[in-house]
């Protein structure tokens, strides 16, 4: 099953060909990702505590295409994540300190509770509608900004050096 870029037309609008994202002040409830392929932007809410991860999406029917969860771990980690009681579609973004992308899981499948991991050095990770990730063309090495990411170690800071 394809997905038509017409289906996600809202979510195009959050692709930024604008330097307004670039100067966007950082807040706990936006996460920007920029690459090669532009930017987007995701309102987010954070999941960074051992109960909210233990939660995250599950039991929730939709999620508008704007949206997002960003799960936020204290240190680098293996990490692995299921669908359990997740009734729709995600792609999983894992990316380690500096924001990086590392590894982009697409269209994970509802309820399904094979384990998705996401490599050894992982600190964040963006669940997204699924196909999302393909509509915008996140690649592995795009990067995030947020503020839990460690500025010092940021590839993609919050405010200019």
């Amino acid at each position: 099953m394809g997905i038509s870029i017409g289906k996600f037309g809202l979510a195009v609008l959050f692709v930024a060909a604008l330097p307004g994202i670039v100067s966007a002040a950082c807040t706990p409830t936006v996460a920007d990702l920029r690459g090669d392929w532009g930017q987007a932007r995701f309102t987010v809410e954070l999941a960074d505590d051992a109960s909210e991860r233990a939660v995250g999406l599950m039991n929730r029917p939709q999620m508008a295409k704007s949206r997002g969860m960003l799960f936020v771990y204290e240190r680098p980690q293996a990490a692995s994540f299921w669908m359990r009681n997740t009734l729709i579609p995600l792609d999983m973004i894992f990316m380690d300190e500096t924001g990086t992308v590392t590894r982009i899981h697409e269209n994970a499948v509802p309820l399904d509770e094979t384990p998705i991991p996401g490599g050894t050095s992982v600190k964040l990770v963006l669940e997204i509608n699924g196909g999302l990730s393909r509509v915008f063309g996140i690649t592995v090495g795009s990067t995030l900004r947020h503020p839990s990411v460690a500025q010092n170690r940021a590839a993609w800071p919050c405010s200019p050096p």
